[in-house]
């Protein structure tokens, strides 16, 4: 089996790196098997973004704190762990955003898209859900839209629910709302189209975030579940993505 390594930056991950090339040997990523980022969830977004297209598996190894969407360090032979492993498809987000002055961005999202105020001012946000109108104005921090894998990350901080990966589920979650002051959000079907407005954006301007990357001075974004960027990632057989999630709703 054929190994690409890369790691965070981080001592730790570059040291695991190193010891698991002399073991297993290092390919570059478009020959490789498997590309095997070394560090925590961040490093294995990157390496997502990255590598996706080569439509080659992902086994991400834990070097870094939480490390949720990652496996954990293990003696055993890796290529035993592997090949034991479950695959789980990961569907991320694409974006599709306009500025003020009309620019168009867009971007792919494994975590969540999340829009968020510039400045002291709250942002104003009109939400539509399937091109209707399911809130005409709502005054908050921010607004994120998180696809299962990213459930338990910004989105369980804002108090999100957080979702099976075999639900095809979408969380869309308010930051900080101060009117409805008692709106927790909605879970929505994946295939759903979702469209913020950023009302007032002259005066209250926000910006928006794709997993990592952010634009600013945004009036209008679209956001749906993309089918042509899901990604295969590999967890240990004993330490499986659905097990995580049902034990972090147990977890206080």
């Amino acid at each position: 089996m054929k190994f690409f390594f890369n790691c965070s930056d981080s001592k730790k991950a570059m040291n695991a790196k190193k010891k698991f090339i002399e073991e297993y040997g290092q390919y570059n990523a478009d020959n490789a098997d498997v590309i095997i980022p070394i560090g925590g969830d961040g490093c294995l977004l990157k390496n997502l973004h990255d590598y996706n297209y080569l439509k080659k598996p992902f086994f991400g190894i834990n070097y870094g704190s939480i490390g949720f969407l990652m496996n954990p360090q293990s003696d055993e032979n890796l290529e035993n762990i592997i090949q034991k492993s479950q695959v789980t498809i990961l569907y991320p987000l694409k974006m599709k955003a306009v500025n003020k002055s009309n620019k168009p961005f867009s971007s792919i999202a494994y975590n969540e898209v999340s829009l968020m105020r510039q400045t002291h001012q709250a942002a104003k946000i009109n939400i539509k859900i399937n091109d209707i109108e399911r809130m005409k104005e709502l005054i908050c921090d921010g607004v994120l839209v998180s696809t299962a894998a990213g459930s338990t990350a910004y989105n369980l901080s804002a108090h999100g629910s957080i979702i099976p990966l075999d639900s095809n589920l979408l969380a869309l979650t308010p930051i900080s709302s101060f009117r409805p002051r008692r709106w927790r959000g909605a879970l929505l079907q994946q295939k759903t189209k979702i469209n913020f407005n950023a009302i007032d954006y002259n005066k209250r301007p926000v910006s928006v975030t794709a997993d990592n990357s952010e634009f600013r001075d945004i009036k209008a974004v679209e956001i749906k579940s993309s089918k042509n960027h899901g990604c295969r990632i590999l967890f240990d057989s004993i330490h499986s993505m659905e097990e995580k999630i049902l034990k972090e709703q147990f977890y206080s």
